[in-house]
């Protein structure tokens, strides 16, 4: 995919693009390929400047901020995305429970390229980067998937598995169990596979060569005795430090691979397994970056479980802006304004 074209060159100003203006500017196919480049750019030593910001306010809501730049074809990039949680925004307000925006600029002059809004680009990187992962890490013939969550991302996760492993059953587990017949409905109408309900997760688990958990729980529900031998477990909902899917337990004598390390290790799965001793720094095997670069072994044996920690990347954020503005700019979409007029 060629990322960093004339567009820059020919910068009529700030481009605005908005959640509709995006839906359908990227297939997830170029989701995953940008994501992929990203975390090869951070194996290679090609990003910068990656920082987050967990920020409390009183009652539900919580800020996340994340910063990062990389270099994408001849050009450089640098993002600032910050979020806003509340989960119960959609049941009392009929607004989204996770809003924000993305600012991208160009990181050689510091011009304002695009201001994006967040939610499109975050839902849809994040399943890419879920893909990413089990394309390295899964089993290659991995045909029966469980997925924990069945709201906006679990969607989208099950979209982007499918992208990369010949997935041929799938069950769903949420705690409103009426959400995840919902899902089952849907999703089985959608990709004409089987989708099936379940509320039983042990179950679902034993049966399993995947199992995404893609939820805002602060109470593990993913217990060890539940996980097969060969299973790949990504652990997507951990993105701030009270938040956990994955028995701490599940992180001993399994191989463990990260996003980031530093952003793990304070606020994913990793921080409550260093937190309670469980496993040290020493026992995470890789960064998925540097799997990908081949710097480190993905998957070795089939009977291996490996578990992905992903508590969300500033390098997805700003590969997926940037992937979005070159498109966008390529097909006329969204509205160009000037800061400094």
């Amino acid at each position: 995919m060629k990322i960093g074209g004339t567009a820059m060159a020919e910068q009529k100003g700030t481009l605005l693009l908005t959640r509709s203006d995006l839906a359908a500017v990227l297939s997830m196919e170029e989701y995953i390929e940008g994501i992929e480049n990203a975390f090869l750019g951070h194996g290679e030593g090609e990003t910068y400047g990656n920082d987050m910001i967990h920020g409390e306010t009183p009652g539900e809501l919580e800020f996340h901020i994340k910063a990062g730049g990389l270099k994408l074809g001849d050009k450089r990039y640098y993002g600032l995305k910050i979020n806003a949680s509340c989960f119960s925004n959609m049941a009392a307000f009929g607004i989204p429970n996770i809003m924000g925006a993305i600012v991208l600029f160009d990181a050689q002059k510091g011009f304002p390229l695009a201001v994006v809004d967040s939610i499109e680009p975050t839902i849809k990187r994040t399943g890419a980067g879920t893909a990413v992962a089990a394309k390295y890490l899964a089993r290659s013939d991995a045909r029966t998937l469980t997925i924990c969550g069945c709201g906006n991302q679990g969607r989208i996760q099950l979209e982007a598995i499918k992208e990369v492993l010949p997935v041929e059953t799938v069950y769903a587990f949420d705690q409103d169990p009426a959400a995840a017949k919902e899902y089952a409905a849907r999703m089985s109408d959608r990709f004409g596979i089987r989708v099936e309900a379940t509320e039983s997760l042990q179950a679902a688990a034993n049966k399993s060569d995947v199992l995404i958990s893609c939820t805002p729980s602060k109470r593990p529900f993913v217990m060890k005795k539940d996980i097969k031998p060969g299973t790949f477990v990504a652990a997507v909902g951990s993105d701030s430090p009270d938040k956990q899917e994955l028995e701490t337990a599940l992180l001993q004598g399994t191989k463990v691979v990260v996003d980031i390390f530093e952003q793990c290790a304070v606020a994913g799965e990793l921080h409550h397994g260093l937190e309670s001793g469980v496993i040290t720094k020493e026992d995470v095997h890789a960064e998925i970056g540097q799997i990908i670069a081949g710097k480190k072994p993905g998957r070795e044996t089939p009977d291996e479980i490996i578990i992905y920690d992903a508590t969300g990347t500033a390098l997805q954020d700003t590969a997926a802006a940037a992937l979005c503005y070159e498109k966008a700019v390529e097909k006329g979409i969204g509205q160009f304004i000037n800061f400094s007029d």
